[in-house]
């Protein structure tokens, strides 16, 4: 898991369960994003609630999770502004 450490002293990451984050201190959940399936069953990564796009259309939910995760940690874990 990626921890970003905010100068403000606020840190943010993707979630998971590799630690129990209430031992950093209060925490806020957030979605980053929505991955959906569309009319035609393919899947889209929406990535409006961090200012970012919409990837796909993908064949697979797995394929839009992948791109969502990618798209997360190199535009918005590793940027410290948003």
């Amino acid at each position: 898991m990626q921890l970003l450490i905010l100068p403000n002293g606020d840190a943010r990451c993707v979630y998971s369960e590799a630690i129990e984050l209430r031992q950093l201190g209060s925490i806020r959940v957030e979605r980053g994003s929505h991955v959906e399936p569309n009319e035609e069953g393919q899947w889209t990564a929406d990535l409006t609630p961090v200012d970012g796009p919409v990837l796909g259309p993908f064949d697979t939910r797995s394929e839009a999770v992948q791109a969502e995760l990618a798209w997360l940690h190199e535009h918005w874990l590793n940027s410290p502004v948003g």
